[in-house]
């Protein structure tokens, strides 16, 4: 039996309602079912995950299926454990609630071999994780430039280089060259993994053609959750990589900051009261105006409030994932005598 020539490798925890979706979405793409086996790195679910797997596998054996146990329980240990049990010569990172189009694997595969770049993926259609007013927002919210700035991967409308790619393919050779994911990054592994393969002289190529669907937070607390997380483990990745930091990543920690000050200060000084007032009017409003635009695009008047709380939540938690993140250092090398 020939090896197949792309192994698309899911991270997957408690995704019954999507996995399906996943697996037939990959099985229809214009690549070549015979050309295509799926890895899935599941971390212990406790819903019908796997169940749904192996229902999935019966009724459809021309898709190989691989399923390994992700006893870690985090994305990078899913993504190296699937490395490890993959066959083909190309790697196609994707996710457990991410559906890709048809071509995707294509595409991808084109691009590699054009030599594009070496970490190859596309944008992403941010779908709501649930079909609530808040949910829609957050979708919009997640490709808003107040909330994203200048995230490619969800934004991008020409093909070009980036720093980073959700979903991305590469060659399977480029893993021997540069190592694999880091298992002491639970977040933030993807961006690690690229900024290592820009330091070799690699490129990260996006291409908008390349489309696949994301399904959103369905809640504020579940997005606050989210966005604590990403800024708590980019200033992990930033002691390692100072020189990554980004605008859109640097803003929310600075906003929080200042913000903060200003309350302290209030507490001695009227004017900084002042102060706090205007930049909090302000940025609301700043926000309600950004608004406008898709409210009306989409003809969801509730978007206006929507869209500027799911923004408002994504700046301030992952701002305070960042500073709670860099307190916590500062204590531990107090406590250990530094």
């Amino acid at each position: 039996m020939r090896s197949p020539l792309v192994s698309v490798i899911i991270p997957c925890y408690n995704e019954e309602a999507t996995i399906c979706g996943v697996l037939n979405a990959i099985r229809d793409q214009t690549l070549s079912v015979s050309d295509v086996e799926v890895v899935i790195a599941d971390g212990n679910s406790t819903d019908r995950t796997r169940e749904k797997i192996n229902e999935f596998k019966k009724t459809h054996p021309e898709l190989p299926i691989k399923l390994v146990e992700n006893t870690k329980r985090i994305i990078p240990a899913a993504l190296n454990l699937g490395l490890a049990n993959a066959a083909g010569e190309y790697i196609v990172r994707m996710d457990g609630h991410t559906i890709p189009a048809t071509d995707y694997l294509e595409k991808c595969v084109l691009a590699l071999k054009a030599g594009k770049g070496e970490n190859v993926g596309g944008v992403l259609e941010v779908k709501p994780g649930r079909n609530t007013w808040i949910a829609r927002s957050i979708a919009m919210a997640a490709v808003h430039p107040l909330g994203v700035g200048d995230a490619l991967y969800r934004r991008a409308t020409v093909a070009t280089e980036a720093d980073t790619v959700a979903f991305g393919s590469f060659r399977r050779s480029l893993v021997e060259r540069i190592g694999y994911f880091d298992e002491t990054l639970p977040v933030n592994e993807d961006y690690e993994f690229n900024t290592r393969i820009r330091a070799s002289g690699g490129k990260i190529w996006i291409d908008p053609s390349i489309k696949a669907a994301y399904y959103s937070r369905p809640d504020l607390k579940s997005l606050a959750r989210q966005y604590f997380s990403y800024g708590y483990w980019k200033f992990k990745m930033l002691q390692r990589y100072p020189g990554t930091i980004r605008w859109r990543q640097a803003l929310p920690p600075i906003f929080v900051f200042g913000i903060l000050m200003l309350l302290l200060l209030s507490v001695f000084w009227n004017l900084s009261r002042l102060a706090l007032a205007a930049a909090i009017i302000s940025y609301w409003v700043i926000l309600i105006v950004g608004s406008i635009k898709p409210a009306i695009k989409t003809k969801q008047p509730m978007s206006v409030i929507g869209i500027p709380l799911a923004i408002a939540t994504m700046h301030v938690s992952w701002g305070s994932g960042f500073w709670w993140s860099l307190l916590k250092r500062v204590f531990t090398e107090k406590q250990n005598g530094r």
